[in-house]
């Protein structure tokens, strides 16, 4: 009779030999095909790869004036495996650390969680950004510290003690920028700010490699196969930016012991002039081994210096914000330019509701008042509109005035090549509906006729619509980098975005902006412009927006008024009436820009502008 029990038996000790052998298999597939560990065991002993770190772009001003370059640093790397017998305390001394430092960055550097790419067979970072004098110390005594070598890497220089927001800087990777991009290992410097961040894979170059051989006793013997399999390091690309660096001072000068920004466009190309945000800092403190501990002392300081306010504050706009309502009602056939519209009795008044405004000649067309910067005329305007019958409701006529608004730059993000730019605020119907359950009309959101309530804008789109009005009715994306070594820009920095106003609409408001200099029609917002700038033919609106403290002083202008080279747009955070600081401010600047120097008479105004201190309260900050 057949014994079955011993028949299973055979299949089970046959599947059990097979199951063995696949195991087997399939960790020796493992080993030397999908783990390089041993690779990496075998190629230590014989092959040291060195990497090779590219020189970091240089950055210019629109003149060809250096503003970033490269000087020397040194890291300190080892190889785990290497270091053996290796006397803590003399290392500690040669480098100025203590022990407890030596063994935190041993314990953090094989840290897999901290250092993803963590192997004991290839070059870890120790200690970064040593100077040449530091370095030396250590090189006499290397010999005493095997596994560790001396990389030779550039750490930014900085010519001018000034732009650091629109520079930007750079620091070491972080677990998320190694995570993101294999380019990087522990110890690589990144972007991360300003330019620097923007343009970092234009700027960082390619790394290249150098393949030394070993000898048994691990010592260097030169070049594998006479450095056939040497790879060179590839510098990265110089940028040219927009940025004219003495404007750029004088206008960080003219801002000292004040909040604000200044933001200058050239209207043609939408290259940035200059982008000041006071208060600024010195971008010379984000270098070397103290960047980490003096980036947290500017993230401390109250009045937030490391805020660029030029793209990341949101502001009311104010009275220059009437330039947009006028274009926007003049090309929905609201109001006619020559045309005496709307009284003023000393503000816009009707039923309960007032809004004052100082006093002038009544009724006005328009160019007065814009020049005279009539609330009542703006108040009046936007309430007619809103109560038009053609548009059905308030809820459609503010459709259609939102996309005006929004294709003058306003609501959205511009799109500027710098990182954080807000996006400010338009309000549209929804807004409204929430606040007042579906029951508003034009006297109810009044305010945003003249540039408050919920109307929120960054300074550069303000300069921006300055920009717009002196192309008559077309800008290109604001953008700080002019040229990329070998390389063009984005194509969003050439094309130019038209809006929904007819030009012929922009050539009235350009007329209005030239009397609010000039005084011709009676009445002047801008005057002290032409002393400033006399023989230029300058356009400019003031705005005083309203705040909880005291009122915040802006400039929007361009010059000259035909074949325009300057728009600008200043703000000055408490700083009071438009005509305070914000007018002579910024004729200061176009000054500057269009005459390559200050008149000597400017040269002593803004000696005297420099010197004012505007106090701040803890919650104005």
């Amino acid at each position: 009779m057949k014994d079955y029990t011993l028949e299973k038996r055979k299949y089970v000790i046959g599947a059990t030999a097979a199951f063995i052998v696949l195991v087997y298999l399939i960790r020796l597939f493992d080993l030397q095909i999908m783990t390089d560990d041993y690779k990496k065991n075998a190629d230590s002993n014989a092959f040291l790869n060195k990497i090779q770190y590219p020189s970091r772009g240089a950055i210019y001003d629109r003149n060809g004036k250096l503003l970033v370059f490269n000087q020397p640093a040194y890291d300190i790397t080892f190889v785990p495996r290497e270091v053996t017998s290796l006397d803590t305390l003399d290392l500690c001394r040669t480098l100025n650390i203590t022990l407890e430092q030596f063994d935190k960055r041993m314990k953090d550097v094989k840290n897999r969680w901290m250092n993803p790419g963590y192997s004991k067979y290839t070059h870890q970072v120790f200690m970064t950004q040593l100077s040449a004098e530091e370095c030396g110390v250590f090189q006499e005594k290397l010999f005493k510290f095997p596994g560790f070598y001396i990389q030779r890497r550039t750490i930014r220089q900085y010519t001018y003690n000034s732009s650091g927001h629109v520079l930007g800087d750079i620091g070491e990777v972080s677990k998320r920028d190694i995570e993101n991009d294999d380019y990087y290992i522990r110890g690589d410097y990144i972007g991360k700010q300003g330019i620097e961040k923007s343009y970092e894979k234009y700027l960082r170059g390619e790394k290249g490699v150098e393949v030394l051989l070993r000898d048994a006793h691990g010592r260097i013997q030169g070049h594998y196969m006479d450095g056939r399999f040497d790879r060179p390091s590839i510098p990265g690309k110089n940028l040219t930016l927009g940025i004219d660096i003495d404007l750029q001072m004088l206008g960080e000068r003219l801002l000292q012991h004040k909040i604000g920004a200044i933001v200058a466009i050239e209207p043609a190309t939408g290259e940035i002039l200059c982008m000041v945000s006071s208060p600024s800092f010195d971008p010379h403190l984000m270098i070397g081994r103290q960047r980490g501990k003096n980036h947290r002392m500017l993230q401390l300081d109250k009045q937030k210096p490391l805020l660029n306010r030029a793209i990341m504050g949101v502001y009311p706009p104010g009275s220059t914000f009437k330039t947009a309502q006028a274009l926007t009602m003049l090309q929905e056939g609201i109001i006619q330019a020559t045309t005496p519209a709307f009284p003023c009795a000393h503000g816009f008044n009707y039923r309960s509701l007032r809004v004052g405004c100082h006093g002038h000649a009544s009724p006005l067309p328009l160019i007065p008042a814009i020049a005279t910067s009539c609330n009542s005329y703006f108040c009046w305007g936007l309430f007619r509109m809103f109560s038009d019958k053609k548009y059905g409701s308030p809820q459609n006529a503010i459709t259609v005035w939102k996309d005006h608004m929004v294709s003058q730059g306003f609501g959205y993000k511009l799109g500027t090549d710098l990182p954080s730019e807000q996006r400010g605020f338009i309000p549209n119907s929804k807004t409204y509906d929430r606040a007042y359950r579906g029951s508003w009309n034009g006297l109810t959101v009044i305010s945003i006729s003249i540039g408050q309530g919920e109307i929120l804008a960054t300074p550069l789109q303000i300069a921006n619509l300055g920009a717009t009005i002196a192309n008559r009715g077309h800008f290109i994306t604001p953008h700080i980098v002019r040229e990329i070594e070998d390389n063009e820009l984005d194509s969003l920095y050439r094309t130019p975005r038209y809006t929904t106003i007819d030009r012929s609409h922009y050539e009235e408001v350009v007329k209005g902006m030239r009397a609010a200099v000039t005084g011709s029609t009676g009445s002047a917002t801008c005057r002290m412009v032409s002393t400033i700038l006399p023989g230029v033919e300058a356009c400019g609106k003031t705005g005083t927006a309203q705040n909880k403290g005291k009122d915040h002083s802006v400039f929007m202008g361009f010059a000259p008024m035909d074949n325009p080279k300057i728009a600008i747009a200043v703000y000055v955070e408490n700083g009071g009436f438009g005509a305070t600081y914000g007018v002579p401010i910024g004729a200061m600047m176009m000054d500057q820009y269009l005459h390559g120097k200050l008149s000597p008479e400017n040269e002593l105004r803004a000696e005297e502008f420099s010197n004012r201190v505007i106090y701040y309260s803890d919650e104005e900050r």
